[in-house]
């Protein structure tokens, strides 16, 4: 049974960090690149950390903090690293390819 677990885990994992790699290569401009390794690739690394965890505190006579700890670092650094780098963009004024709404108004316009 925790073969099963431990193997759906890892799978997802996998996925979610593969989807996360290509939406950094893949997508087109600083922005929306920002959300594939920030939303997806974090996901898939925490899958991979937990059932890391899980196999080892099966395995061993105890609980494994250290991928709780690794997974706990990861959610909370990753989105305040994306918080900071979106913001030396804004503040760099760097302009985004998606189109956007005027305040007012209703056609999108590039900023």
């Amino acid at each position: 049974m925790i073969d099963i677990l431990l193997s759906l885990l890892i799978l997802t994992g996998a996925i979610f960090t593969f989807i996360g790699s290509l939406g950094l290569a893949r997508l087109r401009d600083f922005y929306t690149r920002l959300h594939g390794p920030t939303k997806a690739t974090t996901l898939g690394v925490g899958c991979l950390l937990i059932a890391s965890a899980l196999f080892f505190s099966v395995r061993d006579e105890g609980v494994s903090l250290h991928e709780v700890l690794v997974t706990l670092f990861l959610f909370i650094t990753a989105p305040v690293s994306a918080h900071l780098l979106a913001k030396a963009a804004l503040h760099l004024k760097l302009r985004s390819l998606t189109p956007t709404l005027k305040e007012g108004d209703d056609t999108p316009a590039h900023l």
